[in-house]
Parts: structure tokens; C-alpha cells; sequence
């Protein structure tokens, strides 16, 4: 159950300055009476780790106040904080089967005018290849007619023959050029009709630039992980049935649900972070008990903080998916996420363009420090470089180097945020891999060249619960004072039991 702020022996440290330290003296022991934070880290892949960390703490009875995330984590603390975990971890979950390898394809602009360039060059290099091909057979058709074995010249004339059609007329200067003309004229007008969707559909913000990078866009589609995740939200019973698509009214029942599940067994407060690309400053969504909510959400003197946080139990009930959609958009990667704001708020209906951002965890921290958290369990499946003799070629992939850098920033503002917040927690728990052959694109698996085999996400799920156990439960909480909190004798798996649709 979550703690009651009036029965916590700690003041809310103020947002706009340096907090001081909870009431609890640091260096203290676990804890469960302790207001505790969950708190996942991520891009991509990520997830699966956080799935088997929250598959273990629920095991083990694990209290935890509130959830927060960024990136992947978004997705991962939002189920959480519903006590729906179990829709990320079960065998016809989110992270199981193929359904994830499809998450941050290519988008369909990028595919279109590879697969073009590809038949273009694959047509255009049809003569070379032939002459290549003759010239490695040539010592062969040489041999035969030396051999006495081709007395009438019949292999002889196929290969003068195969040669002489390679460079016909009709095939050379007709039918290859047309191919390969043809081929990059369908990509040239599928981007037109992409520019003009792009430019002419409602509800966007006008793009400026050369046509052609306005009708490719980002490499990367986002959309296919927002839909596979809020599935996830409403594929249960507790969903009540919700098979809308509009996105505000899909927000409205995810906050109702949250709004009644606060203070229950099993439920949590949430907290996440995405970064706002117009005014360069990130966005805090928060949902908390009201004790919290009324001191977390008070104006600084400037209004600065109006424009920064969003209450999702207030004037933010709409925004709630919005908020996921732009913690999936991988910056730069994806296209940023557009978000409304109420014309009743500080950007007065304007539209802003969202992403995540893989630095925000440190961001995330200082404000679960302001919601009064005192311990805080921290997850990430970022691993890094323990020492020399580790390292691992590098991969031909644009995604794979792509996740290689975000793996880095994730894994580096790990290590910042621990020790920018060291004194505003009574302690900081990491549960983390110690290796992780996984990018965060790597969702259909990747060769481990450390173990020389196959590395698949369910194998990342089932090292993040050792990792749970191993790193946290067993050591801290089964080494603590006051132990386990045994939890309610709820089905947890009842709601999430029915497979995803």
C-alpha cells in the first residue's frame, strides 16, 4: 500500500532549489515503511529487462509507492502503477512471440526508396554481372574446347552467344534502362504523395525544408510500439472494455483507473518524463496521491514550473497516452510525438513537438525526490564496460550504431543521476545487467560474440528477474530489519491472464 504523507517523518524537498536529505539519515537500511520509488530506464529492448525486474519484486511482495520511467520505461511504469505487469511478462504478453521484432521498423518512405535504389542498381548491373560471370567461365569453356570435348563448337557458341544477348539492343538499351527508370520514378512520386500528406494533413505541425527530407522523414516508425503498448493498457477486463482509438478518451480511462487504484494493494502513484523539442525543456506527468499532488504541483514564483509539469488526475487527464507516444519517439530516430496542450494551460492549446530523451533520467530522479520518495529502486538494462578484454566489433547496422550511442548516453546518465541525487535518498538500489548483448533495436535478437550463440529478449526477461533477486531481494530487502511486506491476497493475474488480441 502507499505511504500516507502525513504519517512520513519527512518534509517534501522543494523543486526549484537543492533538497535537503529525507528524514530518514542516509546510508539507512531497506526499508518497506519507507516511501519507495520504482523507477525504469530505457529505450527499446529495454523493456523486457524491466519486465522480468517487476515479474521478481512482485514475487517477492516488494512494496513500491510510486513508478516512474522514461523511454521504454514510460510503458513499463504505466502498466505498474495499474498492478499490470503481468501484461508485460506472461507468455502471451507484450514482450513474447514475434509481435516485438516488428516495434521501430523502418518507416515506409526509407523502405520504399531502398527496395527502389535496390532494383535500380540490381537491373543496371545485370551486363557487368555477365561479363563477370563469363570471365570466371572462360578458363572452363577454354578447357573443354582444348579437351576435344566440344568438337562441333557448341559450347563455344553458347558462351559467344550468352555474351552477345547480354548486349542486344532491345535488352541493353530498352529493357534495362525502362526497369531502372521505371523503379526510381514509383519512388519519386510515392515521396510526392508523402510530401503532400505531410504538408496538407490536420492536426500537424507545419514541416519547412527540402521536399525531399520532408517526405522521408525520420528512418524509424514509433507508431507500431505506441499501438503494441496500449494494447497492452486495455487487452485486460480492468480495461472496462475499451475499444475506442481516440487517444484523449483512452487517457481519460487510463487516469480514472489510476485515480481509483491510488492508496490499493498493488498500485502505485506514476511519474514520467519526456523532453519537449520546442521550448527545449522537459514535461513531467505526474499522477499522485493528493497530499503529494497539492505540494508537488505548487507554482514557483516565476510560473516556470506551470509550463513543466502536468498534473494527468487534473487538467492533464487527456494527455496520458499522448505522454506515451512521446516517450517511444527515440529522438532523432522517430519522429517527435504532437501533443495539444488544454487552452485552459500554460501553452494555451498550442501544439509542441515531443521525444524522450535518453539524459531525462536525471530529471526524472530530482522529481520523484520532490514527490517525497526516500529509497529508490533504479532499473536499467544498459550495461556497461566493466574493464578491458570487452570489447566486441563493431556492427554494419545504422540501427545498431544508433543503439549503440543511445546504450552509452542511457548508460552514463545512470551513473550522473546517482550521483548528482546521492543525498536526496536514504539510499539508491541499481539492478542492472552485467552484460547485455542487446541493442535497443535489437528486438528480433542479435549474436552474442561473447557466448558465440543467439540472444533472444525472452532471455533478457528472464535476466532481469535473476538480476531482481540477485542484485536487490535477495541481498537488501531479505537483509533488512523489517523484511518483506507480505502482499494482499489478490489473483494479480486474474485481470492480465487473457492473451493479447
Amino acid at each position: 500500500m502507499a505511504s500516507d504523507p502525513s504519517s512520513s517523518s519527512s518534509s517534501l524537498p522543494s523543486t526549484t532549489s537543492v533538497a535537503t536529505p529525507p528524514g530518514a539519515p542516509l546510508g539507512t537500511p531497506y526499508a518497506p515503511r519507507l516511501r519507495t520509488a520504482l523507477v525504469f530506464t530505457g529505450t527499446g529492448s529495454a523493456g523486457a529487462y524491466h519486465a522480468g525486474v517487476m515479474k521478481a519484486l512482485a514475487e517477492a511482495g516488494v512494496k513500491v509507492d510510486l513508478v516512474g520511467g522514461r523511454g521504454m520505461g514510460v510503458a513499463s511504469a504505466m502498466l505498474a502503477a495499474l498492478d499490470g505487469g503481468t501484461r508485460l511478462w506472461q507468455a502471451s504478453g507484450a514482450w513474447s512471440g514475434a509481435r516485438p521484432s516488428h516495434l521501430y521498423r523502418w518507416r515506409l518512405p526509407w523502405r520504399v526508396v531502398a527496395w527502389a535504389l535496390a532494383a535500380c542498381f540490381a537491373v543496371l548491373s545485370i551486363p557487368v554481372l555477365v561479363q563477370v560471370g563469363a570471365a570466371l567461365l572462360y578458363p572452363f569453356a577454354y578447357a573443354v574446347q582444348l579437351s576435344g570435348l566440344d568438337r562441333d563448337g557448341r559450347v563455344a557458341r553458347l558462351f559467344v552467344g550468352t555474351i552477345a544477348a547480354t548486349f542486344n539492343h532491345t535488352l541493353f538499351a530498352q529493357v534495362i534502362p525502362r526497369v531502372a527508370v521505371l523503379s526510381m520514378l514509383g519512388a519519386a512520386l510515392f515521396l510526392a504523395g508523402e510530401y503532400v500528406l505531410r504538408t496538407r494533413s490536420q492536426g500537424r505541425r507545419r514541416v519547412a525544408g527540402r521536399p525531399w527530407w520532408v517526405a522521408l522523414g525520420s528512418p524509424l516508425d514509433a507508431r507500431q510500439a505506441v499501438a503494441h503498448f496500449a494494447q497492452a493498457l486495455w487487452s485486460g477486463p480492468a480495461a472496462g472494455g475499451a475499444h475506442t482509438t481516440d487517444r484523449r478518451e483512452l487517457s481519460r480511462r487510463y487516469v480514472e483507473m489510476i485515480g481509483e487504484g491510488l492508496g490499493q494493494p498493488g498500485s502505485a502513484e506514476l511519474m514520467f518524463v519526456v523532453h519537449d523539442l520546442d521550448t527545449r525543456r522537459d514535461l513531467v506527468f505526474a499522477a499522485l496521491q493528493d497530499a503529494w499532488r497539492r505540494r508537488f504541483f505548487i507554482e514557483d514564483a516565476e510560473g516556470v514550473r506551470a509550463g513543466e509539469v502536468i498534473d494527468l488526475l487534473g487538467a492533464g487527464r487527456d494527455l496520458a497516452m499522448d505522454g506515451l507516444a512521446a516517450a517511444l519517439a527515440v529522438p532523432i530516430a522517430a519522429e517527435p510525438h504532437p501533443m495539444t496542450f488544454p487552452l485552459d494551460g500554460a501553452w494555451h492549446g498550442e501544439t509542441h513537438l515531443l521525444a524522450d530523451r535518453p539524459e531525462g533520467l536525471v530529471r526524472l530522479l530530482e522529481e520523484v525526490s520532490a514527490a517525497g520518495a526516500e529509497q529508490v529502486i533504479l532499473v536499467s538494462a544498459a550495461s556497461p564496460l566493466q574493464g578491458p578484454h570487452g570489447l566486441a566489433p563493431r556492427r554494419a547496422d545504422p540501427r545498431a550504431w544508433l543503439g549503440q550511442a543511445i546504450a552509452g548516453h542511457e548508460s552514463a546518465s545512470v551513473r550522473d543521476a546517482s550521483t548528482a541525487f546521492f543525498d536526496r535518498f536514504t539510499n539508491v538500489y541499481h539492478v542492472q545487467p552485467r552484460h547485455n548483448p542487446l541493442g535497443p533495436f535489437d528486438l528480433a535478437g542479435v549474436h552474442d560474440t561473447r557466448s558465440d550463440r543467439h540472444a533472444a529478449l525472452d532471455e533478457l526477461l528472464r535476466r532481469g528477474y535473476d538480476d531482481a533477486y540477485a542484485q536487490f531481494i535477495v541481498p537488501v530487502v531479505g537483509g533488512s530489519a523489517e523484511g518483506l511486506e507480505q502482499p494482499a491476497p489478490v489473483a494479480v493475474a486474474a485481470v492480465d491472464d487473457l492473451p493479447l488480441t
